[in-house]
């Protein structure tokens, strides 16, 4: 990470000139509303004054472990999922508040929010309240579950997610431990945040195609099981089953980095042709690399004992050894990094992937480069993450509004 980078003037990404109402909190609605944002969305975040730990707020404000002196209310989850945001602190039970939030809403072109449809309901604030206000609004719901089954309304969290999805049952599947187990990340979150962000920028396009906004449900559970079945539905595709559940060279107890002598490598020989090379480097072009069960369609039978082949001769030679000798020969190969090589990877380093801002009441902190590229109409980061209410007084004098209001 080299110098401290300066915020963008302006917004440059191709939503720029959409204005995003966002109702949204945690991970799942913040992490799919920030990528909106980085594209250029202007982001007005709606936090309740005391809904959360601390002095309220998105809840995901408070967690971790800020340096001495930093603002308790930015802590780096949130850091991480919520630049390019303006903070308006309203209480939606107060019929002051109500109004400002009526304004808002009749100048945004999407409404995203995460609580839940009844709290929606009982703060007037369901869809055809809101399209009542907005007619043509792109009104987006980041639900637990579909409101059309028997979990509809109930609270839905990342572990309970995985859990109800399948995602629980991969591990087991792989290493023969049969206890579920949640994998150490969002997963269920972060994926239905991706979901999320894909729904929000078509029901744009459709705004943009027929002059009508729409409800959006983008449910928890459907994401991820869909998301989780891409490989794993496998010979349950057809009907009646042909096989297994579970895509069978991902649900391999040696798929996963190989040793080396000083270190561990990514390497997945793919094609044919780079099973038979990688066979000649290992030394056994003239037994495995002749074995049937090693070849064409028959390898993915037995990918489980042909990787566990791979580890007894990764370990011969070290990390750079491999690299320098497999990466000519056009064999994908990587080095496996753990968390703490992640900033001075080469290419990650090369693509200033992580940059360094100075936040004016904080201190320097590390974003992460918004990932896709544009190339006629750039993402940019604009504005730190917010302060909790940073903005209210400004969002409120745009409408026109006094304080008062």
């Amino acid at each position: 990470m080299a110098e401290v980078k300066q915020l963008a003037e302006g917004a440059t990404g191709p939503l720029k000139g959409v204005r995003i109402l966002d109702l949204t909190s945690v991970v799942f609605g913040a992490y799919a509303v920030q990528m909106l944002a980085d594209q250029g969305a202007d982001v007005i975040k709606i936090e309740d004054p005391g809904s959360g730990r601390g002095a309220g707020g998105d809840i995901m404000r408070w967690p971790g472990h800020t340096p001495e002196g930093w603002p308790r209310d930015l802590g780096p989850i949130f850091l991480a999922i919520n630049r390019n945001k303006r903070s308006v602190v309203l209480d939606m039970k107060d019929p002051k508040a109500r109004k400002v939030l009526e304004a808002l809403i009749r100048e945004s072109d999407v409404f995203a929010t995460s609580i839940r449809y009844d709290g929606l309901k009982r703060l007037g604030l369901a869809y055809e309240d809101v399209r009542a206000l907005k007619p043509d609004i792109v009104y987006v719901h980041a639900a637990g579950y579909g409101s059309e089954g028997p979990y509809a309304g109930e609270p839905a969290y990342d572990d309970l997610i995985q859990s109800a999805s399948g995602l629980a049952d991969v591990l087991p599947r792989t290493d023969g431990n049969p206890t579920p187990r949640i994998l150490p990340s969002l997963v269920a979150d972060k994926v239905s945040g991706l979901f999320m962000s894909q729904a929000i920028t078509a029901g744009l396009l459709s705004r943009e195609r027929t002059a009508d906004g729409q409800f959006i449900e983008v449910p928890m559970l459907e994401c991820v099981t869909s998301f989780n079945l891409v490989e794993h539905l496998y010979d349950h595709t057809f009907d009646p089953p042909t096989g297994q559940w579970g895509y069978q060279r991902v649900v391999n107890p040696h798929r996963k980095p190989f040793p080396t002598k000083d270190g561990y490598i990514g390497l997945l020989p793919y094609t044919d042709k780079q099973w038979d090379v990688f066979f000649d480097v290992a030394g056994w072009g003239e037994s495995f690399g002749k074995d049937p069960r090693f070849q064409g369609l028959e390898r993915g039978k037995h990918i489980h004992e042909l990787y566990a082949l791979v580890e007894t001769v990764t370990v011969t030679k070290t990390t750079d050894e491999w690299i320098d000798l497999l990466k000519p020969l056009s064999i994908p190969v990587t080095r496996t990094n753990r968390l703490d090589d992640l900033p001075e990877d080469p290419h990650l380093k090369a693509v200033e992937f992580f940059q360094r801002y100075e936040h004016p009441q904080a201190g320097t902190y590390v974003a992460m480069k918004p990932p896709v590229k544009f190339t006629g109409t750039p993402s940019n980061i604009r504005r730190h993450p917010p302060r909790l209410g940073e903005h209210t007084a400004e969002v409120i004098e745009e409408l026109g509004l006094s304080q008062d209001a």
